[in-house]
């Protein structure tokens, strides 16, 4: 039996925990990895090219997505983010779970094509919290959090349309549920093929 590798699609608010919960799952659960994204932004502190983000110009993505080399792509604050096709359909046929930590609407992308994806959505314990969290994070200013939050509230909405929903009360407690979920995906009795 060989046994073929699950797409966990993982979203989240900004300033929801979605960054350390995952990269938290990455350490401690054997044979996942992480679908680096490709975005247009500039890295942010402390982001590492190829690690955290694939860095390109706009023209660059724009070709890309016309040739049709990413699963998703969205534009999301004036940057565009997509998750290249390859190197996570490669990983799967490897054996390998794969992490997608994508926004709502690159979610619905996914799910509409790839049903047997599993999707989770981290929300926060109050939605106060996330101003709290995004100002202490001091990533953005003033009106960057204005904004995130904003869009915060149309993301909450959508967390009914994900297979599980994971409130972050306890960062530790959210990695142990979202581990749980992948496990139980993995002992799904069509995860596994004749080879």
């Amino acid at each position: 039996m060989k046994q073929k590798g699950n797409i966990i699609i993982v979203s989240a608010p900004s300033g929801c925990g979605k960054t350390t919960i995952t990269n938290k799952i990455l350490k401690t659960v054997k044979g996942v990895k992480r679908s680096i994204s490709v975005t247009t932004r500039t890295p942010r502190g402390g982001e590492t090219k190829k690690k955290d983000y694939y860095f390109i110009s706009e023209q660059s993505f724009k070709n890309k997505a016309k040739r049709g080399e990413f699963l998703e792509w969205v534009k999301n604050f004036g940057y565009y983010y997509g998750t290249p096709k390859k190197k996570l359909f490669d990983q799967l046929k490897s054996g390998n779970d794969v992490l997608l930590t994508i926004d709502v609407k690159g979610a619905a992308q996914v799910i509409k094509k790839l049903k047997d994806s599993v999707s989770v959505f981290i929300a926060p314990p109050v939605f106060e919290d996330l101003a709290k969290r995004l100002k202490k994070r001091a990533t953005d200013g003033a009106k960057e959090v204005r904004k995130r939050l904003a869009i915060a509230r149309k993301e909450m909405a959508f967390s009914k349309k994900y297979d599980y929903i994971i409130v972050n009360d306890k960062v530790a407690d959210a990695v142990e549920k979202l581990k749980a979920i992948i496990i139980a995906k993995r002992c799904e009795r069509d995860r596994y093929e004749k080879g």
